[in-house]
């Protein structure tokens, strides 16, 4: 054996040209020698190895060229996907600053042309100071700034001013939710989404400030409905809070200036005397409604109703807060209620066409003995709006859906079964801009029995109760729609002339007073 080896060494000295060249990279692990050849032996399994370390070596080469190829082309294309994000977040920068600073500018000179333009006597006008003697020039903002475009809306105001608005009570923050006179006339409560109630000393409608009184409900309480009580020395305020809806009663209202607050002009602060939760459950109060107990042997007390926004309505003694009944319409819900000014009924208008009407019935000691459904008013074709009674008691007018207005006759023997008759039936007359019939959201009948005031909306108009005939219209009585309206039960001094008031108040802010219109004119 070891001959042989010896041999092929010597033969493969001699022949070294006719082997082959190393086999290059791209030669596969198997090499193949020529056929005929000898298999060289020199090509241990050491020579393997180290090929195979220069190929593994020359792979990382090639893999680390490509990896820096790589960067090199993700670099450019990082940079612009990053340029590209933060492009339009500074446009958008720039652009709002360079809006900002032109807004800015324009305040600024509007600002300096307001003061430039302002007298140097130029004074705020009280809150409560009345529309018609505020001068345009004397708007202010708080801390003196000026707001100058206070000044074209006193003009525009000036040219809409309507002849029967007589005055402005301002001094509500938010939208006021209702108002009520007292018996007397002179005394004119508010309440408003503020959560405040004000009662508002009125002696002349022409005076340029009035005595006011303030009451703030406890807090989270947002008064809904108020009516005076005892005359004009109590006023009995219904609140919705988060549990539900509250009654609470405040006494001597009416009471005359201290020593400390007699140079303001404002009144003592009044305590609650008495006070009811959770009255209508979670409901909210829709009205308030109050009348003094003079029918049969009733004792002139002021008696109170509320009217849930559910089904039932719950009578009130005013001065002991005494519940002294409760009724129900049965219906889907109530739009709102009335008692008679003899205190004598209740009416309500609901959900459907029909109005009930119960009776509260007096014991010979003057207390409320029982409350009975005594009659019905059927004639409507659609659900009842808003009604009233007439200053006689002994009438309701109604308001429907159906674009119709009726009078009723309810001093009827109903205890034999006779049914009310139906008076007169009129037409609603105020229609909107698609010539549709408009509907009346509230109606307040004069002390006299011959004036309606009726609204819709934000319109204000007067009709003639005898014939429907429009007496007089205001359709921008109020900047936004009139929330409530009562007449005073009594003439007050106008520019020191007896004439009867009506009060409206609206989401504007504001209680304004209107003289009653000729009721012959047309």
């Amino acid at each position: 054996m070891m001959g042989w080896l010896l041999a092929n060494k010597a033969y493969r000295k001699a022949n070294r040209a006719s082997y082959p060249a190393r086999p290059t990279q791209q030669a596969t692990r198997h090499r193949h020698w020529p056929r005929g050849s000898l298999v060289p032996f020199s090509l241990s399994v050491g020579d393997e190895r180290e090929r195979d370390r220069e190929k593994r070596s020359k792979a990382k080469a090639k893999a680390s060229r490509s990896a820096t190829a790589r960067r090199r082309h993700t670099a450019p294309e990082m940079a612009a996907s990053l340029v590209s994000l933060l492009t339009a977040p500074l446009i958008s920068a720039v652009l709002g600053g360079a809006i900002a600073l032109v807004f800015l500018a324009g305040y600024l000179r509007r600002k300096r042309a307001a003061i430039a333009h302002i007298p140097p006597s130029a004074t705020a006008a009280a809150p409560d100071q009345p529309k018609h003697v505020r001068p345009s020039n004397q708007a202010h903002h708080k801390k003196g700034h000026a707001r100058p475009h206070h000044n074209a809306a006193d003009k525009d105001a000036a040219k809409k001013h309507h002849h029967l608005d007589v005055n402005t009570l301002r001094g509500h923050t938010d939208s006021v939710t209702a108002l009520h006179f007292s018996n007397d006339g002179a005394n004119l409560a508010t309440v408003c989404a503020d959560g405040a109630v004000r009662v508002f000393r009125i002696d002349d409608t022409s005076s340029k400030s009035f005595k006011i009184l303030r009451i703030n409900l406890p807090a989270g309480a947002h008064p809904t409905g108020v009516a005076f009580s005892e005359g004009s020395s109590s006023v009995v305020v219904a609140a919705q809070a988060l549990l539900g809806s509250s009654l609470y009663m405040y006494a001597d209202v009416s009471a005359p200036p201290t020593a400390q607050n007699k140079q303001q002009g404002k009144l003592s602060p009044p305590e609650i005397k008495w006070s009811h939760q959770k009255i209508h459950g979670k409901e909210s109060v829709l009205n308030l409604a109050a009348a003094r107990a003079t029918h049969g042997p009733g004792d002139g007390s002021t008696i109170i109703i509320s009217c849930s926004e559910a089904t039932d309505i719950k009578v009130w003694h005013g001065k002991s807060g005494k519940e002294l009944g409760t009724v129900d319409t049965n219906q889907l819900k109530n739009n709102m209620a009335d008692i008679s000014p003899n205190g004598r009924f209740i009416a309500a208008a609901a959900f459907t066409a029909d109005v009930k009407v119960w009776e509260i019935v007096y014991s010979k000691d003057s207390s409320v003995k029982e409350v009975n459904k005594v009659m019905q008013l059927m004639g409507h074709k659609s659900a009842v709006t808003s009604l009233c009674f007439a200053p006689n008691s002994e009438q309701i007018i109604t308001a429907s859906k159906d674009g119709s207005i009726r009078v009723w006759n309810i001093n009827v023997r109903y205890h034999l079964d006779e049914d009310p008759k139906t008076l007169r039936v009129l037409s609603i007359p105020l229609h909107d801009s698609k010539g549709s019939v408009c509907q009346y959201d509230h109606m307040s009948i004069s002390p006299d029995g011959k004036i309606l005031a009726v609204t819709s909306g934000s319109t204000l108009q007067w009709l003639c109760v005898e014939t429907g005939a429009v007496l007089d219209t205001a359709e921008k009585a109020h900047e936004g729609d009139i929330t409530g309206i009562a007449w005073a039960p009594r003439t007050i001094l106008n520019g020191g002339v007896p004439a009867f008031i009506l009060g409206s108040a609206g989401v504007d802010k504001k209680v304004k007073l209107w003289l009653a219109p000729e009721a012959g004119s047309t």
